[in-house]
């Protein structure tokens, strides 16, 4: 029966199911024979078998070790310990609170003690391996008298197939107790599941999915892994839960089984930059999005037999032959990997919809791919500046290795140097434990994006030049510098020139940084806005037609759209949704701010596309400065950002919202105006 020594003050809610499981655990210690009042057999494993343990399960170690440290971080004041073990309940790896370890000695909570529950009575440890599920035992409800001192809090770890792995326990002092402990073991399990996943099937598809699209990326996720033929390879534990189905059972199953996919449409679907999620329905009705994630040189390497057997394959499934991923010509060789110089879909063609001065801009970057040469990017705010650097990084040669994207605007001054060089264990108050990498040698082999690059201080700038020089990068506190290959792509919307002239950026990083100089068009600029509007709302509401009414595509065209491409998105993805089932989107469905603002210039309505002001018109509001001749790029857009501050009556959030901005980079431009010339 239950046992009743819990001390209301520090015990947790109990609920039925939880005293359930506690009095079926102590019966099957009663029928193991166990004695509650004799000490239990404390005795570890003798060295030669530990080590033999360990490197059996090295692996998980590998993978559990640093999750346990930052699981530590979190309980570091509750005097208790973060205990790995294997699937027979030995204790492989603990790491806690020095005065804990010591009292848990005692009952040989340490490496080499077996923690199952034949060997300990009643423990989370041991009852989370009988149950497979997580589990808490709290002070009187351990079995044996022992170990009642202890409140445990234990998750079982999975592989992507389903077999048991080990378990991840936080144990402490029943006084201790907190709440919460459990939920972060259970989440320090996953990811050491998700690690392990994405380790196993490295070379395959895996598709991340929740009902909720906000959840894709956080720990709440379901991962499958997907073989090039669309057969289902594995899962995390997420993806089990909310697909219903066990480790065999997913297994059986493949993408067009459960989700009526094929591998080409899902692959052709996330070619595209800024991809929207993928709607993806069960075979009952349940709706998930989900995103993919593929290693795109390794699905390149097919041979052509194994690459027509699955065109075969898929083209039995649909009807139709399969594009995208291996279609080739009838009768042409099938390429292992993308011919030279073949521009793939979601790459820079992708951004080409029928406007001559993008054109442009993609056929000078063209000439210069692979040619190890920087580019630098112009542009006012949300003109695509970064989804131009991934279409470079996309058809480059480094496609294979990692596109990493620093906002220098968005970064703390204090914390910048460290996070774009890195730094070793200790070498600044508040470092990370065992120091951190850079972003720069993040993107070793691959192409490094300096988003606002006119923002970095004055005093890293110097740095950065000599990384850039000389392809190597000294973390803070290293007495090494470590090589660095990266293709540099930086962008801004500041007056580069200008900041030179006076003092405020260095002329020779300048020129290291500008081999190719491109300026992007503002969308008011642009002739293609229809064309890209259509891009948009299929990205929005894939495989569902919508058109717009009459009078929605007079007032798009009558927008001067300060924000540019971000805020037009940002429009349209909110009339998709506003929208809801109907196929076409009225003037019901914007939202009231972008109806104020294009209101706000209603002279523009008679001219719903100008390529500028006309001699003697009056200029449209927020654009003012055009007609000034001796207004700089910053001026402009300080006017910009004043006059819709001004518009939204000193609302910030407003004005951010109708410039597609955030409010942190109004502020800081108000505040570099305003404040003291450089």
């Amino acid at each position: 029966m239950m046992p009743t020594s819990r001390d209301p003050a520090t015990a947790p809610p109990i609920d039925r199911q939880h005293a359930q499981s506690i009095v079926d655990s102590h019966e099957r210690c009663a029928a193991l024979g166990l004695s509650r009042i004799e000490r239990p057999d404390h005795s570890p494993l003798r060295r030669p078998d530990l080590a033999v343990a360990r490197e059996r399960n090295l692996r998980l170690h590998l993978h559990a070790a640093p999750v346990m440290e930052m699981l530590l971080e979190q309980i570091m004041a509750t005097q208790s310990m973060v205990v790995l073990t294997d699937a027979q309940g030995t204790v492989l790896h603990s790491v806690g609170d020095d005065g804990f370890l010591q009292r848990a000695s005692k009952v040989a909570l340490a490496p080499g003690a077996n923690w199952s529950e034949p060997s300990k009575g009643t423990n989370a440890i041991g009852t989370a391996l009988v149950v497979e599920a997580p589990t808490f035992v709290h002070a009187g409800e351990h079995y044996m008298h022992a170990n009642g001192f202890l409140t445990c809090s234990a998750a079982p770890i999975f592989d992507p197939r389903g077999n048991m792995l080990g378990v991840l326990d936080v144990s402490g002092d029943h006084r201790s107790y907190h709440l919460h402990t459990m939920g972060l073991v259970k989440m320090s399990a996953r990811m050491i599941e998700n690690h392990w996943l994405c380790d196993d099937f490295r070379h395959a598809m895996r598709l991340h999915f929740h009902s909720r699209p906000e959840f894709i990326g956080t720990l709440m996720e379901g991962i499958v892994a997907v073989g090039r033929d669309g057969r289902l390879l594995g899962a995390n534990s997420s993806a089990l839960d909310q697909l219903g189905l066990s480790g065999a059972g997913v297994r059986m199953q493949s993408l067009t089984s459960l989700f009526q996919l094929t591998v080409g449409t899902v692959v052709d679907h996330f070619r595209a930059p800024m991809a929207t999620p993928l709607p993806l329905r069960l075979p009952g009705g349940q709706l998930l999005y989900g995103r993919a994630v593929v290693n795109w040189p390794t699905w390149h390497q097919l041979g052509a037999a194994a690459a027509q057997d699955v065109e075969d394959a898929q083209e039995a499934a649909t009807g139709r032959p399969l594009g995208g991923l291996f279609a080739a010509a009838a009768g042409e060789p099938r390429p292992a990997v993308p011919a030279p110089g073949a521009t793939q879909p979601g790459g820079l063609r992708y951004l080409q919809t029928g406007d001559a001065r993008m054109d442009e801009v993609v056929a000078k970057v063209r000439r210069v791919l692979d040619r190890g040469i920087s580019i630098l990017v112009l542009g006012e705010t949300g003109t695509g500046k970064e989804l131009l650097a991934r279409a470079i990084h996309h058809d480059s040669e480094r496609a294979r290795y990692p596109f990493v994207a620093v906002n220098c605007a968005s970064i703390p001054e204090s914390l910048i140097e460290a996070e774009l060089f890195g730094h070793e264990e200790g070498a600044f108050t508040g470092a990370r434990r065992k120091g951190a990498v850079g972003r720069i040698a993040q993107a070793h082999g691959g192409t490094l994006f300096l988003d606002e690059i006119g923002d970095m201080p004055l005093a890293l700038q110097a740095r950065l030049l000599r990384v850039l020089q000389e392809r190597q990068v000294t973390p803070l506190g290293a007495a090494k510098p470590v090589p660095v290959d990266v293709a540099v792509v930086s962008a801004t919307h500041r007056p580069l020139r200008e900041m030179i002239a006076a003092g405020s950026f260095r002329e020779d990083l300048y020129y290291r940084l500008n081999g190719l100089a491109v300026r992007l068009p503002a969308l008011r600029e642009r002739s293609d806005l229809l064309a890209i509007v259509a891009k948009l709302l299929r990205q929005e509401s894939p495989g569902r037609p919508l058109a717009l009414d009459d009078e929605v595509t007079a007032l798009l065209q009558a927008c001067r759209w300060p924000g540019n491409i971000r805020q037009l998105a940002n429009v349209l993805r909110t009339a998709v949704v506003m929208a809801g089932t109907d196929t076409r989107i009225r003037r019901a469905h914007l939202s009231d701010d972008f109806l104020e603002e294009v209101q706000a210039a209603p002279e523009a309505l008679t001219a719903p596309a100008p390529a500028g002001p006309g001699p003697g018109a009056a200029p449209a509001p927020g654009v003012a400065a055009v007609t000034d001749p001796g207004a700089t790029l910053q001026d402009l857009e300080l006017r910009t950002i004043r006059e819709a501050v001004e518009a939204a009556q000193g609302n910030i959030s407003v004005a951010a919202r109708r410039l597609g901005i955030s409010r942190n980079t109004i502020y800081r431009k108000l505040r570099w105006r305003d404040g003291p010339s450089p």
